[in-house]
């Protein structure tokens, strides 16, 4: 339903509270809340909002009866949560401090404590690796994507032994299935980047660009463009983006990222101020005609190329795939995106370390034309992490045979 621009509200000052000096914790908070939900949302949800905050309030009031001025922040949390969640947005949500700590990490490209290891579940109970953070005490060790993690510190492997292991910061003992062989890694969580810049293999004739997220605190664009010219270099039949499980991020780092594959495209961010045309070519961002970013000697990859996408593809990588689509610059593989491809969310930061998300702003083409809610794939497919867990990328294979089947030409606009 929405697209997120996972930008990070610059500050709260311009906000106009309701709020006395002696207002508690727990009121102030809400009213930060409220007055965004108020006077910001500019999502589809058609939810009488003054009547939503005021039955809100109302919770707020009796939760906080005794404690009155004195009323902490954490009362307010579930309140706000369920007043979010009532607004009937699935892309504006409620951060709390914790949750808020780990979007700040990832967004700043700051670091924090972890084992650098991505997984998902597969039917047994037990978890497949999908991706390593590089610079990671994961990356260090020699996990890899497709380990089947079995045991951790010889008993059966739990997530949650995981996470608690973590937390702790004392060196563990990983068993993983790699194939046919059992591996044994001793790993300690650390503090490290969250940066998860696009990286690149090669599958014989075909350079798969992976980019993770476009929300690793600046470089992403540039990377992407610096991997294409390494493409480039040494000659390849195509390339394969893979944008699977990326949830999205920086607009313009994606949009620039995009600019390596497509001439030229123009979008219209429709706000309550108006609307206002963004034009990206040649590595260049522009907003009407002002300048506002761009990545160091721009590249562009004619040739055959695909995309892959799979349902937690959100955001600004629906952008991507939707762009590339549009430009009939080569097939969408995969599965049906997560459906958050026609608007944008701002992070705002609000009173107890906690923050805001919420949709403030719809897309469309010059031509009115909507961008769609979902990317649907003309080549369908889905991950197998069974299979995986196996040694078999199913989806990636599908993704390679995508390319060297495709021969488009760019299309501008």
């Amino acid at each position: 339903m929405t697209s997120r621009l996972l930008a990070l509200a610059a500050a709260t000052a311009s906000l106009s509270l309701s709020a006395a000096s002696a207002t508690s914790p727990a009121q102030t908070v809400f009213n930060e809340v409220a007055d965004l939900v108020r006077t910001q949302y500019g999502g589809l949800s058609t939810v009488d909002r003054p009547a939503l905050i005021a039955g809100a309030q109302k919770d707020l009031d009796a939760a906080c009866q005794s404690a009155g001025e004195t009323c902490a922040f954490n009362v307010a949390w579930p309140i706000i949560d369920k007043l979010v969640s009532n607004l009937g947005d699935e892309h504006s949500f409620f951060q709390r401090p914790e949750a808020f700590g780990d979007f700040k990490a990832r967004s700043s490209g700051g670091s924090r404590l972890q084992y650098g290891i991505k997984l998902a579940n597969l039917a047994d109970g037990q978890q497949v690796v999908t991706e390593i953070v590089p610079g990671s005490s994961a990356e260090e060790v020699g996990i890899r994507r497709g380990d089947r993690l079995v045991k951790l510190d010889g008993q059966k492997y739990t997530y949650d032994l995981l996470r608690e292991s973590r937390s702790k910061g004392s060196p563990i003992t990983l068993e993983a299935v790699r194939g046919d062989q059992t591996l044994s890694f001793r790993i300690t969580a650390r503090v490290s980047t969250t940066r998860d810049l696009p990286r690149i293999e090669y599958v014989n004739d075909v350079a798969v660009i992976r980019i993770p997220t476009f929300i690793a605190g600046g470089g992403v664009a540039q990377g992407v463009h610096d991997l294409v010219r390494e493409a480039k270099a040494k000659a390849v039949r195509g390339i394969l983006v893979d944008l699977r499980d990326n949830g999205g991020g920086d607009l313009r780092e994606c949009d620039l990222s995009i600019s390596a594959f497509v001439p030229s495209f123009t979008r219209v961010a429709r706000t309550s101020g108006g609307d206002e045309p963004t034009t990206v070519a040649g590595g260049a961002y522009r907003s009407g005609r002002r300048f506002m970013a761009g990545v160091r000697d721009p590249q562009r990859w004619d040739g055959p190329m695909a995309v892959l996408v799979n349902k937690a593809s959100a955001s600004c990588s629906e952008f991507f795939a939707r762009e590339i689509q549009y430009a009939k610059r080569g097939p969408i593989v995969g599965e049906a995106t997560a459906g958050v491809g026609n608007t944008a969310t701002l992070v705002y930061p609000l009173s107890g370390d906690a923050a805001l998300q919420l949709t403030t702003v719809n897309y469309g083409k010059p031509d009115g034309s909507a961008y769609p809610t979902r990317v649907t794939p003309e080549i369908a497919g889905s991950d197998d992490y069974e299979l995986l867990a196996r040694g078999t990328d199913v989806l990636l294979q599908k993704g390679i045979e995508a390319v060297r089947a495709s021969t488009p030409a760019a299309t501008a606009r």
